[in-house]
This record gives C-alpha cells, structure tokens and sequence, in this order.
C-alpha cells in the first residue's frame, strides 16, 4: 500500500488483487447469498480506494484493512436488513395471457366509448382532452396549437375529467 500511495500503479493492481479473496472469505463469514458477498468486496475494495490516502505506511496494513472491511460488511447486512424489511416476495407464478389479442375487444369498446363521451363535451373541454390526453401533447403544445392558454387548458381539463368521471362512474362512487 505504501508503495501505491507512492504512485506505483503496478503495487496498487497487485495488492487488489491479493486483498480481494481474503475480503471474500471475510464476507462470507457474515453473508451467505454470493451475490451479496461480491457486492460486499466491492464496496470493501471502492472504500478501501478511497481512503488509501489515510493509510499510515509506519503501521501495519492487515488491521486497517480489516478494520474498514468489518465496518463495509456490517453496514451493508444493516442496508438488507432495512430494505428486506421493506420488500414483499412476489408470486412469480402469475397468470398472463400469451395471445396479445387476448383483450382487444375490451379495449376496443372502452376506448370507444370515452372517445363518444369526450365528443359530447363542450367545445373548450373537448378540444383540451383532445390535446392534452388523447394526443398526449404538452400543456406548451396545446398552447401552441389551439391558441388557449396554459391556465386555462388546465381548467378545461380539469372540467372535463369530473364530467367524464360523472358519466362513468355511478353516484357517489370513487376511483
């Protein structure tokens, strides 16, 4: 390490090198998932780079190697600790239709039927949805093409969202 510090490109590759299997073996005293161990030594080696700079070369290495190690390692079983408590394991058996016509028809029909009632809005909030959501532009593009400003796009949408929301959904219901 000292002579890497010095510059030696060559003493730095090759004392990577060495470390990594003992970092490994470390690791896996800890962890038994080798994804995780070979996460574990890169973070160790990344840290390790990162903080050669404060390895004093009148000491030995071992312990300082060791010493940023065990804190890597137990800060990454602290990092799937809190994140597993997080996750939920997935069924990976789930049901899919492979025919991609599967649900055409559906669609088809929904997609016809909000296009209807979209048609029965007044001017202003047809022209908005039109835009906004069946064309997908942006609120500057709309803009650009219908002349209408930014706010009032806005609130003409908003408008036609609650009437449309009023046809397809029976009274007092909620989405």
């Amino acid at each position: 390490m000292a002579r890497a510090q010095a510059g030696d490109r060559e003493a730095y590759r090759r004392l990577l090198q060495d470390i990594a299997p003992y970092l490994r073996a470390l690791a896996a005293r800890h962890i038994r998932i080798e994804e995780d161990i070979e996460d574990t030594v890169q973070d160790v080696l990344l840290t390790v780079h990162s903080v050669r700079n404060t390895y004093d070369p009148a000491r030995p290495f071992g312990p300082w190697l060791v010493a940023i190690a065990n804190r890597r390692i137990v800060d990454g079983l602290r990092r799937r600790g809190r994140v597993g408590s997080h996750e939920t394991l997935m069924e990976t058996d789930l049901e899919t239709f492979s025919a991609a016509e599967a649900n055409l028809q559906e669609d088809a029909v929904d997609a016809r039927l909000v296009r209807e009632a979209i048609e029965q809005l007044p001017v202003g909030q047809r022209d908005a949805m039109r835009l906004l959501k069946l064309e997908e532009m942006s609120l500057q593009e709309a803009e650009a093409a219908s002349g209408t400003s930014v706010a009032a796009l806005k609130v003409a949408t908003h408008r036609a969202m609650k009437r449309l929301r009023e046809l397809f959904l029976p009274r007092g219901g909620k989405s």
